[in-house]
């Protein structure tokens, strides 16, 4: 998992760890914009407590929606002296209320008691962020930035198998990763699926079996096929697809996304692990783009670049026939630009 990006407005005094790194503290700042890894830590962490303690008691506050006195009362001492987890939602949200008495719990948090605070970011609660951020409290950080890179999606999915005990196959990997390369939630969801329906390792086939209907599996096998110089394979995907319901638009998206990598890979020079370092790739993507660029110039590169810049207006309404000029473009990469 990527470490999170250091921050350059504000000094940090606190850890500041990966969702999957996560450990107990009086005061957990859960930060970023990616939910799917938000609650993936807070579970974390609320079932590693509970593995502790199986009398660990759980609330939950809402920061927009808060009432006098909540924390208080929650964090109080109980007649059984049982841990206490509490998580409170919507930070980004609060309203002055909150913000007061949050503020004033920092200086002296309750013993045995572990308060979670997400906050999906923007500028309200800075004041409680910074005092936090300070060393105010005790507290850590578990920033969850949202996953833009194909090479930390490809990290997540790898870390689903691994702490689920299965294999997955690289080629695998690379199928879930292309069919759900927009969608974090439908990415996790897609990797819990294949482990609650199969036993065996997770192969490419099973994947395709799965989902090989998707938008971008689909664009991803047309490009394929066109970029080889196979035109009359690649022009029947693409006719299936279209037939099969896919929508023109985010499948031009994702047949650019495979060109741009190739113009990305085709401008950098040295072993593919550095060049993936460098451009944010994963090594596997970049090898794929390097077997893709053979046969290909680079002007036949930049031609094929104009064209999806040409298709992409006019599948967007710059044009009559938006299929048409799908099946001109997936020419143009038959022909290698």
């Amino acid at each position: 998992m990527a470490a999170p990006a250091k921050r350059a407005t504000s000094k940090v005094a606190i850890p500041q760890l990966a969702w999957d790194a996560i450990r107990p503290a009086p005061i957990v700042l859960v930060s970023g914009t990616e939910p799917v890894l938000a609650d993936r830590a807070i579970r974390l962490l609320r079932d590693t407590l509970r593995a502790e303690d199986p009398t660990l008691e759980v609330s939950e506050l809402d920061a927009a929606d808060y009432a006098p006195g909540e924390l208080l009362t929650l964090a109080s001492p109980s007649l059984f002296g049982e841990p206490r987890f509490i998580r409170v939602a919507n930070v980004e949200k609060t309203g002055d209320l909150f913000l007061e008495e949050a503020l004033a719990y920092l200086d002296a948090p309750a013993d045995d008691t572990y308060l979670v605070l997400r906050h999906a970011g923007g500028v309200r609660g800075k004041k409680l962020l910074d005092a936090l951020r300070s060393g105010t409290g005790g507290a850590i950080e578990v920033v969850c930035a949202e996953l833009k890179r194909d090479s930390d999606k490809t990290d997540f999915v790898r870390a689903e198998f691994q702490q689920a005990g299965r294999r997955i196959a690289p080629g695998a990997v690379r199928a879930l990763v292309d069919a759900f390369s927009e969608d974090l939630a439908e990415l996790a969801a897609a990797c819990r699926q294949l482990l609650a329906d199969t036993d065996a390792e997770i192969s490419e086939q099973l994947v395709a079996k799965y989902y090989g209907g998707r938008v971008e599996a689909n664009a991803f096998a047309v490009a394929d096929a066109a970029i080889a110089g196979r035109h009359g394979e690649s022009l029947g995907l693409l006719r299936h697809a279209l037939a099969s319901g896919a929508d023109p638009v985010p499948m031009i998206a994702a047949i650019a996304s495979k060109i741009r990598t190739m113009a990305k890979v085709s401008a950098s020079s040295g072993p593919p692990a550095q060049v993936a370092s460098r451009l944010g790739l994963a090594p596997w993507q970049v090898e794929r783009a390097m077997r893709d660029l053979r046969g290909w110039s680079d002007e036949g590169l930049g031609r094929a670049i104009e064209a999806l810049a040409d298709t992409d207006a006019q599948v967007k309404g710059g044009g009559r026939d938006p299929v048409y000029a799908l099946e001109r473009l997936v020419e143009n990469l038959s022909r290698r630009g």
